[in-house]
């Protein structure tokens, strides 16, 4: 049994978890069953980054102490993870001690073999990204986020990463597996070294929310060493040597392009410095953009997994990730690919052909898997072996979509096969019952072997049709690898089942989507949905919610807060979206649009003159392709949620600022 150790990054606690950080740890997911179904010892890392200036800053702002601040967001993070069913082996903190002890161990083994040395820093700092920057090209903005630098002077301690360029190029260009993919960032990587690298500042005394630098207390420990450790202290290096022998190094490091320069160039030289054995790859994938631009917390047009969970299932939401975006390059997300995807590829696709296939066998043979006497169609064993093939050469490059198109390939051919053959019409000859049983036995054991295949994806529903074909094992125990046509048995009685994938109208979901993520934002608090393969009705309850925080707040963080007296000019409803309207608000100094979810409520023209409470200082965001730049404030009244607009006993006038 080989063993194989993949990680995800170590997330920032800096906010909640998005799209963008779901989509790696659906990858990492989905990497590691299929590395189960191999036969291999998988151990998945997951964890969360807690320590750096950003994190003092953000605690500082929520007038909460650090601690209390990163266990709540790490908290988000794992109750997430645990909601949509995706089964890490490991979750580090890099607050735990068994950490700090783990970093303790790999600076000193580096500062003792002459690798770090004091000094002074005196340049810019990315506090966004915990970036020294000493680009001289940089003008004031970080290479990396392009957010402003901060100019900084301190006391350092430096890492001689100089001392490692031509160890890295070796690295980069050693022969058989590539340490850096896809082929674009390995170059990028070595254009970066090949460009000078200069010693590296490592700690720091201007914060203290950090691990304290051994034997001197007046520094903390760079984020960037600290965090990077996390893949070592996960699994025991420093404290259980029997397990971290075991598994370090790590087989693969699955990061987005934005940190490919500190896993690629830091990474391996932190651990060259310490002679500790380097990962064997570090594979960068790409963005989500959304309408043409990354999605990012600073351009608030991040999107979230949990109102795509609850509306559409774990498995709808696995399946559009890993098959619209093809590995390494970007993709662009909306709500309206996302409902094409699910209504063509999932209810059209594999829920229509494993329903008809089931409840033909139920009404024509009694839910008992025909016999294939004497043979079964060779031309279609041969494509699905040839498929089956295909999809397998994809997985082991991680390219999903290219192997979720070799699956899909093969219901196609199952569609068109049952078309061709008309069991519906040899049912009603007696005399070719022989001939239907095996139309129908072809078309099951086509299905059978498209669930396996496709199980690293979508583990829920793959589960849920092999039961219904009769199998009594668990999916993710079986072969991926030694899949043979033919291993559907004769007489299995079978289950037909609900629909696993009803259709959805596209109206409906997406506005229940906005709905819950405009909920989520407002509230502050994420709403996980339980692992469910799909959902045409009522959102799937929470299967893990965060423990109850104190969540009360300063005046400093009130006052931020920009509310004003605003009198409506103008209403009407948005098109194709029932509970929108489009509102021109007078807030004194000018005229803003707003897009209210009030329409089932109130009456267009009949708001026309009234005067609301608008939160002036949010960031702009569309809802159904409309632009809001603010948000009216309404009570939320009874079970249904009713809103109820905010208004005034006493004349107010247009523009006065609430308090």
């Amino acid at each position: 049994m080989a063993k194989f150790y993949l990680t995800t990054p170590i997330y920032y606690v800096n906010a909640r978890p998005h799209i963008g950080h779901t989509y790696t740890t659906v990858v990492g997911d989905a990497i590691a069953r299929y590395k189960r179904m191999l036969g291999d010892e998988v151990v998945f890392l997951t964890g969360t980054d807690e320590h750096g200036q950003k994190i003092e800053r953000s605690a500082k702002a929520a007038r909460m102490e650090p601690q209390k601040f990163v266990d709540r967001i790490a908290n988000e993070y794992r109750s997430l993870w645990d909601s949509l069913d995706l089964r890490y082996d490991r979750f580090i903190r890099t607050t735990e001690w068994r950490h700090e002890r783990a970093v303790h161990n790999l600076l000193c083994k580096a500062r003792d073999a002459g690798y770090i040395y004091k000094g002074t820093y005196e340049g810019l700092y990315c506090v966004s990204d915990e970036l020294y920057v000493d680009d001289p090209t940089a003008e004031g903005k970080c290479p990396l986020c392009g957010r402003e630098l901060e100019k900084i002077s301190e006391e350092n301690y430096y890492f001689k990463l100089s001392a490692f360029a031509d160890r890295l190029l070796e690295l980069y260009n050693r022969p058989g597996l590539p340490f850096v993919q896809p082929e674009s960032r390995r170059n990028e990587v070595i254009s970066f070294v090949k460009g000078g690298l200069r010693d590296l500042s490592v700690s720091r005394t201007s914060i203290k929310w950090g691990i304290p630098w051994p034997d001197d207390d007046k520094h903390v420990v760079y984020v960037w060493y600290d965090a990077l450790t996390s893949y070592m202290s996960g699994v025991g290096y420093g404290d259980d040597e029997l397990q971290f022998e075991k598994m370090w190094p790590a087989d693969l490091h699955l990061i987005g392009k934005e940190i490919l320069r500190f896993h690629a160039v830091y990474w391996p030289a932190f651990l060259m410095a310490a002679d500790e054995p380097l990962p064997k790859r570090v594979v960068a994938h790409g963005w989500w953009t959304f309408e043409g631009e990354k999605m990012s917390k600073s351009r608030g047009n991040i999107r979230l997994a949990q109102p795509i969970a609850n509306v559409l299932g774990v498995d709808a939401l696995r399946y559009f990730l890993l098959r619209e975006m093809v590995f390494g390059q970007d993709g662009s997300f909306s709500y309206e690919a996302l409902l094409t995807r699910y209504n063509s590829d999932l209810a059209n696709g594999l829920g229509n052909f494993a329903s008809r296939t089931l409840a033909m066998i139920e009404q024509y043979f009694g839910s008992v898997v025909p016999t294939a006497a004497p043979a079964t169609d060779s031309s279609l064993a041969a494509l699905s072996a040839d498929r089956q093939a295909a999809a397998l050469r994809h997985y082991e490059k991680f390219e999903f979509s290219s192997a979720l198109q070799s699956i899909w390939d093969l219901i196609a051919a199952g569609d068109a096969y049952l078309t061709r053959e008309k069991p519906w019409t040899l049912a009603a000859d007696p005399a070719r019952r022989v001939d239907l049983g095996i139309v129908l036995y072809n078309a099951a054991e086509l299905l059978r072997i498209v669930s396996m295949l496709a199980h690293p994806v979508l583990p829920h529903s793959t589960q849920k049709i092999w039961a219904q074909l009769g199998q009594k094992t668990l999916l993710a125990g079986e072969r991926i690898d030694q899949i043979q046509w033919g291993g559907l048995k004769p007489g299995t009685q079978i289950e037909k089942g609900e629909a696993l994938f009803p259709r959805i109208q596209k109206e409906d979901a997406i506005e229940r989507m906005d709905q819950m993520e405009e909920e989520i934002r407002s509230e502050g608090a994420p709403k996980p949905a339980a692992p469910a393969a799909a959902s045409s009705a009522a959102p799937a309850a929470a299967a893990a919610t965060a423990p109850a925080a104190d969540n009360r707040i300063g005046i400093e963080d009130f006052a931020k807060v920009e509310m004003r007296v605003g009198e409506v000019k103008s209403a009407e409803r948005v098109p194709n979206a029932d509970k929108l309207l489009m509102i021109m608000v007078d807030i004194g100094s000018e005229v803003r649009q707003v897009v209210s979810g009030i329409a089932q409520f109130y009456e267009p023209e009949k708001l026309v003159g009234r005067k609301v409470v608008v939160v002036v200082n949010l960031a702009p965001r569309k809802l159904r392709g409309v632009e809001s730049n603010g948000m009216i404030v309404a009570a939320s009244v009874g079970p249904e949620g009713k809103p109820v607009l905010a208004g005034f006993l006493e004349d107010v006038p247009v523009g006065t600022r609430l308090k």
